[in-house]
């Protein structure tokens, strides 16, 4: 007989729900009209940076995502016959295994390099020769390294689509695609011909630094009639807390964009909290901002949704993960479909779903 204490332990619950709120995504599939023509440019480009992207082609990449999250069992053979070439020259989680996992989702195969020490690159072989065998090998490559040019090098070489996943403190456009797609999932009314109140936006963080909050910052150009207002929490001073160049953009699109250095005078007001801790430097990671902290006596408005692109360190506590704020884990999960949909796209494979039910 099993000791009840055990027995306890090793019990779960399957249908016991994995994020907080209203994450399905079918609200948002009914907001978007389907108008396929706009993914078909994404099979001629490789996935470099969010500046890349234009408003009809992210609001049908959300679409096509919210199919597959829609209806996760119907899309599996999408990708039969493709390989995929996971290159992660940088420590990762969520980002490999949610791009491996979209793969794979699809029908398709997958080599990983996940040490360049085991490559020929540590042998001094140029990354144009790597990405000329790449050519022969797969048909599709993703590629983190915390060289900003590595991509960059590699796309001049390349036959076949590449997709930025991290490239030093540059950009992480597949994040950014992956966090829009959540508050979009959240607020699917935005995107609707009878749009709700707009959005106030705190995001916590340092655009100069850190490649997930700059990626995201150039996608939301596309959408200043979506936010009403974007303050950005730091301790820096203004002037530090942009590189060249960025303000500048996010004006110019349309934006009202406000500096703080006080956390808790901002979170009030706010709709969604955006908080990231940690940036890509060298060769390991730098945190930035340490004394912003939430938890779950922040004083977040009731409705409002804390989002973080993970992995968290104490400026996000667990102490939130039992409450309705808790939309991070909604939003490594939609990074998945996301990744599904732009996978899709990039190898020629979305007319299979498009116009599919």
């Amino acid at each position: 007989m099993v000791d009840p204490k055990l027995e306890e332990v090793i019990q779960f619950e399957r249908t016991r729900p994995d994020v907080h709120g209203d994450a399905h995504p079918k609200k948002l599939l009914r907001a978007i009209v389907e108008e396929g023509n706009h993914l078909a440019k994404l099979s001629e480009q490789h996935i470099f940076s969010s500046d890349q992207f234009d408003r009809a082609t992210l609001l049908q990449l959300f679409r096509l995502a919210a199919k597959y999250e829609a209806n996760p069992g119907r899309f599996s053979t999408s990708l039969n016959g493709q390989i995929l070439i996971s290159a992660f020259y940088e420590p990762s989680t969520r980002t490999r295994l949610s791009f491996e996992s979209a793969w794979h989702r699809l029908g398709g195969d997958i080599m990983s390099i996940t040490d360049r020490s085991t490559t020929g690159i540590a042998k001094g072989e140029s990354l144009r020769d790597v990405a000329e065998m790449f050519n022969n090998y797969g048909d599709c490559v993703v590629l983190r390294d915390s060289n900003e040019e590595s991509v960059r090098e590699m796309m001049a070489a390349l036959r076949i689509p590449i997709i930025n996943a991290g490239n030093g403190t540059d950009e992480h456009p597949t994040q950014a695609l992956a966090d829009l797609y959540t508050i979009f999932k959240w607020r699917p009314d935005l995107v609707t011909n009878e749009p709700g109140e707009k959005l106030k936006l705190c995001l916590v963080g340092l655009p100069a630094k850190m490649r997930t909050v700059r990626s995201l910052l150039k996608l939301m150009c596309h959408f200043p009639d979506v936010f009403s207002k974007i303050t950005i929490v730091n301790d820096k001073q203004k002037n530090e807390m942009f590189a060249h160049g960025q303000l500048a953009q996010l004006e110019q699109a349309g934006l009202q964009i406000d500096a703080a250095n006080d956390l808790y005078e901002v979170l009030p007001e706010a709709d969604v909290v955006y908080i990231n801790a940690i940036a890509w430097e060298g060769n390991a990671y730098k945190q930035y901002g340490k004394r912003y902290h939430l938890n779950a006596q922040s004083p977040l408005k009731s409705d409002a949704i804390v989002l973080h692109p993970l992995a968290r360190s104490v400026e996000l506590c667990t102490s939130l993960d039992d409450t309705p704020h808790n939309w991070y884990f909604s939003q490594a999960r939609g990074a998945v479909f996301l990744r599904m949909a732009l996978l899709t796209c990039l190898v020629k494979r979305a007319e299979r779903v498009l116009d599919v039910i």
